[in-house]
Parts: structure tokens; C-alpha cells; sequence
């Protein structure tokens, strides 16, 4: 299977970075955890090897893209302590290309994916890089924005449905109150995503709204 286009390899903030070697790149997504087109970038550049790799082994394209996508979730929080250095002093032509490679093989391994009329995730809404750093913002919202964000976005109840659900978690929310910590849960997730993150993925959407409904449905 052809591996997608992603439009975020095009874009100038990333393709700005395309002459850093691997080990630069990984060395600014390191020390700069607050911006994400270092990320990125290493997506645009081993994304291709790592889709092949999966779709050989996937049984349909829709657990390929989820398995993909779950491979490069892995990647982005392994990537973090990865010592690209040390890992070349001990195996002598190590690379990062080679890294991906043996993590993509254990995630192959390891990674039980579930039927895939239980998979709600599409790769043209939610590209791995959106999703991981909208999950990394979505760990730093107070638990009941969390909440009510995710029962709005993954069960797409109303808002009358989770004022019952919380008053029964003894909080007293009117339909009105649930609207208002919507609209402060989507403010906060949006402004809380790196700034590049947002001009890449945000500003090519259009959005100024809630994130993608399929980012949020598997967090």
C-alpha cells in the first residue's frame, strides 16, 4: 500500500529544518521540549519506512494506520532518553534510522491492536505528531476539564448527558456550566499545544475550534 501524504512535510517551519542531520534534530527535540517541529521533522523524514514496515505485517489498512500510529506515540515518548551518542560508542554505525527500525519491530511484537470495528482514528485527521502533543496538553488540563472534554469528544454526549454524569460524581453543573468548561477546556488545550504544533496542524485546519474528534477518541 502507497504510504499517505502528509501536508506538514511541506510546510516552511519544517522544511526549514531538513538539512539538520538525524542526530542534530533529536538533539534539539531533547533540549526543546516546548516546540514541536523537531518532532516533526523526524516524522516527515523516517515516516515512509516506518508505515512500510507496519502495513507488511498489519492484517487490514485500518489497524495499519492505528498500529502506525501507536508506534510513533511510542517513538515520540522513547525518543526523550534515547543517547544516540552513547548507543554509536557501544554498536559502531548505530543510526538513528536503525533505532526506529528494531522499535518498530518490537512495537510490531508488543502492541495488541483491537478489532477494527473498535478502532475510531483516522490518519488525515489526527497525524501522529497532532495526537501525541495533543495528548501531552491534554495530561495538563485540570482532571474535570480532562473529563469533560473527553466525554464531549470520544462519547460525543451533550451537554445535559454529562451534567447528569458528573452530578452523579457530586458535582452540580447546569447544561450551561458543562458549555462553559467546554469552551475553557478547548481554549486551554489550544493554547497549551506548542506554538508551532498550532501553526502546522491548527492554522492549516482552519481551527481555531475544538482539536480533531479522532485525536482525542483513543487518548
Amino acid at each position: 500500500m502507497q504510504p499517505p501524504n502528509f501536508p506538514e512535510c511541506n510546510h516552511s517551519l519544517v522544511k526549514a529544518l531538513f538539512h539538520y542531520s538525524d542526530r542534530e534534530l533529536l538533539n534539539l527535540f531533547q533540549i526543546h521540549p516546548d516546540e514541536g517541529k523537531y518532532f516533526v521533522a523526524i516524522f516527515c523524514r523516517y515516516h515512509t519506512l516506518v508505515y512500510t514496515l507496519i502495513q507488511h505485517q498489519a492484517k487490514s489498512p485500518v489497524q495499519g494506520d492505528y498500529l502506525f500510529a501507536l508506534t510513533w506515540r511510542h517513538i515520540f515518548h522513547e525518543l526523550r532518553g534515547l543517547d544516540l551518542r552513547a548507543a554509536q560508542e557501544r554498536t559502531p554505525g548505530f543510526t538513528l534510522q536503525t533505532w526506529l527500525i528494531e522499535t518498530t519491530a518490537l512495537c510490531l511484537q508488543r502492541i495488541q491492536v483491537p478489532p477494527v470495528e473498535s478502532i475510531h482514528y483516522s490518519l488525515e485527521a489526527a497525524p501522529p505528531p497532532l495526537w501525541c502533543y495533543l495528548e501531552q496538553t491534554l495530561d495538563q488540563l485540570p482532571p474535570i476539564l480532562r473529563l469533560t472534554v473527553l466525554m464531549a469528544q470520544t462519547f460525543h454526549w451533550s451537554e445535559t448527558r454529562i451534567g447528569a454524569y458528573l452530578q452523579a460524581e457530586g458535582e452540580t453543573l447546569s447544561p450551561a456550566d458543562v458549555r462553559a468548561l467546554l469552551d475553557e477546556g478547548y481554549h486551554r488545550l489550544e493554547n497549551l499545544l506548542p506554538i508551532d504544533i498550532r501553526t502546522i496542524y491548527l492554522k492549516r485546519k482552519g481551527a481555531a475550534a475544538a482539536p480533531d474528534r479522532e485525536a482525542m477518541q483513543q487518548s
